[in-house]
């Protein structure tokens, strides 16, 4: 499904394929160090039908993904369904941000399956109609 549409006036943000250590898991192995997890987000974003002009106009991606580094940083994660909601409550914390779809994958968590994990999507309630 489509995140841009000009008729909502959306801009689809992405950032693909994030791949950072985290500290997630419910096993006592996972608690003792970090394995891989592979992040996506998709935004719906609000766009004024023009090109932007500067940087403060647009969400930054780069300001984006150093926050969801410091997540991660911050300590260990039970569940890849409670980390996906926490990135979406970071994006969403920009009121430009409409909708946040959040992929998070861990690619080590079992043997000859490339990553297991969970895409969530949420709607920002002070924007949402």
């Amino acid at each position: 499904m489509p995140i841009a549409d000009a008729r909502k006036g959306l801009r689809h943000l992405l950032v693909h394929d994030l791949v950072l250590p985290a500290r997630i898991g419910i096993h006592s192995h996972e608690h003792q160090t970090d394995q891989r997890v592979r992040i996506s987000l998709d935004l719906g974003v609000v766009d004024s039908g023009r090109a932007p002009a500067a940087l403060a106009e647009v969400v930054d991606y780069e300001a984006l993904t150093k926050r969801v580094r410091g997540l991660l940083g911050a300590g260990h994660v039970e569940l890849v369904e409670q980390l996906a909601d926490r990135i979406a409550r970071l994006c969403l914390e920009d009121p430009r941000v409409r909708s946040a779809r959040v992929r998070v994958e861990k690619l080590d968590a079992l043997a000859n399956v490339a990553a297991v994990g969970v895409e969530i999507e949420r709607l920002n309630p002070r924007t949402s109609p």
